[in-house]
């Protein structure tokens, strides 16, 4: 479709959990637009013309990418993700006093990490792209919810405790995450991904 003066690829994805027709654009990936099961062309072309001048506003503020993440496979990315966070969350759980119960090692494109009230922690693989102390951040971050299951001031006062300087990681994250969730894996040998 025509966005301003260039000519850009939407990607239209039908989403059984759709109701309404949105547009969704994550820098480092083509625009999408999110539709319902079984929306008609027309629709489909009415909503572009619409969401047009929010695209082009978003691609106005399109940055080039400046990571060179190694390249690894998904399943040499999640193994070392693992082996770094595991090492981590170790290192770091007894400086903070909690316990976790288990990790996990995922594809998520919505969350670096996660926490739940039973000590179940949860990591998406592309943080073994990123600089270590990035990773590392974002594992005291989610051990910190282990105490404080919020985002409230004491939360960030523990973060800050643990990890004084935690608003450069939070910020290169903010700058350089969505790199790292646009990063395409090669296939390894197996032709898995």
């Amino acid at each position: 479709m025509q966005v301003g003066d260039r000519l850009v690829e939407v990607q239209v994805r039908e989403s059984p959990r759709s109701r309404l027709l949105r547009a969704v654009y994550r820098q480092g990936e083509p625009p999408e637009l999110v539709v319902p099961v079984g929306t008609s062309e027309r629709a489909i072309d009415r909503a572009l013309r619409m969401h047009a001048p929010w695209l082009e506003r978003q691609l106005a503020t399109e940055q080039p990418p400046t990571l060179r993440p190694p390249s690894v496979t998904e399943a040499q990315g999640r193994r070392l993700a693992r082996e770094q966070i595991v090492e981590t969350a170790d290192r770091e759980s007894p400086r903070i006093g909690v316990r976790y119960s288990r990790i996990a090692i995922r594809d998520t494109r919505s969350r670096w990490g996660s926490c739940s009230a039973n000590g179940s922690l949860s990591f998406t693989w592309r943080l073994a792209l990123a600089p270590r102390r990035i990773l590392d951040y974002v594992v005291v971050h989610e051990l910190c919810h282990l105490v404080h299951l919020d985002h409230s001031r004491r939360f960030w006062s523990l973060v800050e405790h643990v990890r004084p300087d935690f608003r450069v990681e939070r910020d290169w994250l903010n700058d350089h995450g969505w790199e790292l969730l646009a990063y395409r894996p090669p296939r390894d040998a197996l032709g898995d991904v």
